[in-house]
């Protein structure tokens, strides 16, 4: 069978396994970059929640028509083929933000950047399985592929924030230098995947097409709850995303871009950190730690809201960050083993578009009903909804987990 290749690879597969682990981080990075930077958006163009919202949400449904469009193109065109792609459309996107300052360049940089998050995501997750299986054919079976996924996700999305609030606070054209330096970084990770191995030998016109969605036989209800648990983690990821920052600002009254930047980040660090701890922990047990660390960490939000103080909702962030982690690497482990190997970057697509769904739709929600209704009572009955759909989905999850293992 011929190998179609954008040219020769120099790294192994172990090598490569790193570059795109690095890619992914970058790339998610991006996503969450301007973060810290919404304040500034709503100074000067008069932005209020709703509207940062949906800009935010507008790289939500870019992703959500990547990854539904797209997101299942690996399997028959190669991995490396379509992460670069995705890199050299986060490159366009970042120098659109860059040099297009009006609301329209705002609004097509976000698209574009979930369009390249789409491509990536559930494309990187699929390659790290193939690098690490090609490198290491003796550890059948390891979870380091999905832990390194799930770390380079959360932890890219953590370090977005953190780079643009520093970037913000100490270097001159904050809603500039930060695109800038993004677009620089992620040139390179182009340069660093292209030396990748691929790891899908197959042209496009070579034999039968995998399917773009196949469970294995008795899986559907494992990857119906699965992804059911990746949409309420992500909800709360969402929240810390869009409106995280404007919080801090509005009711914390701090101003530092590098302050504001601390709250996403303190949720999607915790959240990235809790994973590498308990990385080894079976995936069932991440689930009943998620789902108990998940709503005490909003609970202590909520206080921090009552009684304002940036240590307790930095707290709170942690701890519902670090649930929302576990059980967002708990889903992806589970829509791994539910998926048919030839379909899985077409299944983890699927899972991602109900993920993003989780991160945007909830969030503009949240935005609408807080024009009408104080901030403190509606997280109140914000956190009580997710908790309860999180709980719900966690005991589905475990026990067709549980029945498929006797």
């Amino acid at each position: 069978m011929t190998t179609l290749s954008l040219r020769q690879p120099r790294a192994d597969h172990a090598t490569g396994f790193w570059f795109v682990a690095l890619a992914f981080g970058g790339l998610m990075a991006f996503g969450t970059l301007p973060t810290p930077l919404w304040p500034l958006y709503q100074v000067r163009d008069h932005f209020g929640p709703v509207e940062v919202t949906i800009a935010f949400a507008v790289m939500v449904a870019g992703a959500a028509l990547s990854f539904g469009t797209l997101g299942h193109l690996s399997d028959r065109f190669g991995r490396r083929r379509i992460i670069a792609p995705a890199l050299v459309v986060a490159i366009a996107a970042a120098l659109i933000l860059m040099l297009w300052p009006d609301l329209p360049g705002l609004i097509l940089g976000r698209l574009l950047t979930g369009i390249a998050v789409g491509l990536m995501a559930s494309t990187a997750t699929a390659y790290l399985t193939d690098l690490h299986a090609k490198a290491y054919p003796q550890r059948t079976g390891s979870r380091v592929p999905m832990l390194v996924s799930t770390v380079a996700n959360v932890g890219g999305l953590a370090l977005g924030p953190l780079l643009a609030g520093t970037v913000a606070q100490w270097l001159p054209a904050p809603l500039v230098t930060p695109y800038l330096l993004l677009a620089t970084l992620l040139g390179i990770l182009l340069i660093l995947v292209l030396s990748t191995p691929e790891t899908v030998d197959r042209l496009p016109d070579a034999g039968p097409r995998p399917d773009r969605f196949t469970l294995r036989p008795g899986r559907a209800t494992l990857f119906g709850s699965a992804a059911a648990v990746g949409f309420f983690a992500f909800a709360l990821l969402g929240l810390f995303s869009s409106l995280g920052a404007i919080m801090v600002r509005g009711q914390l009254g701090i101003t530092s871009t590098f302050v504001v930047g601390l709250a996403p980040f303190t949720a999607f660090a915790a959240s990235a950190a809790v994973q590498l701890a308990l990385g080894t922990v079976r995936h069932e047990r991440q689930l009943v730690i998620g789902a108990w660390l998940f709503p005490v960490g909003l609970a202590i939000t909520v206080g921090a809201l009552y009684h304002p103080a940036l240590g307790l909702f930095l707290g709170g962030a942690a701890l519902a960050g670090a649930g929302g982690g576990l059980l967002f690497k708990a889903a992806v482990t589970q829509t791994a083993m539910a998926a048919e190997p030839a379909s899985r970057a077409g299944v983890l697509a699927v899972f991602f578009i109900i993920a993003y769904a989780g991160m945007g739709l909830p969030s503009i929600a949240f935005s609408f009903v807080i024009r009408h209704a104080a901030l403190a009572p509606t997280m109140i009955g914000f956190g009580a909804v997710l908790s309860l759909g999180t709980a719900g989905a966690v005991l589905t999850a475990i026990r067709r987990g549980t029945r498929l293992a006797v």
